[in-house]
């Protein structure tokens, strides 16, 4: 199996990036459209209706505003994502971890590392925004 791990740094203050995290409106605007609610065990679709892609998830742990997990299972992926948040100052470090990629996928992993890259620059703007 291999594992993403991705570092992400915010000027904002830590409640207003997990609220960017938590919040189905939010989620949409950087992520894609969804369900998701951060209940343990609540089960969401994440949907990009324009390449057909439907992610399934169950949240599995909600520890606001620290930590966040939960299954990404669409397509040849079944994995699972958590957010790790600190708070330092006036900057709030954004860590992400990807767990569970099939070593002979590395087309999955690699998309998964362009994808979630781009996507936290999107959430960027979008905190910006706010």
């Amino acid at each position: 199996m291999a594992d993403l791990s991705l570092d992400f740094q915010f000027k904002s203050p830590i409640n207003k990036v997990w609220d960017a995290l938590t919040h189905s409106d939010t989620l949409a605007q950087w992520v894609m459209e969804n369900n998701f609610r951060p209940i343990v065990g609540y089960k969401c679709q994440f949907r990009n209706p324009e390449i057909g892609l439907i992610v399934e998830s169950e949240v599995l742990v909600v520890e606001k505003p620290f930590k966040l997990s939960y299954t990404w299972v669409g397509g040849p992926i079944n994995t699972i994502v958590t957010w790790t948040l600190k708070e330092d100052g006036d900057i709030t470090y954004l860590h992400l971890d990807q767990t569970g990629f099939d070593e002979e996928n590395q087309a999955a992993f690699n998309g998964a590392k362009y994808g979630w890259s781009y996507m936290v620059e999107e959430l960027k703007k979008v905190m910006e925004e706010k």
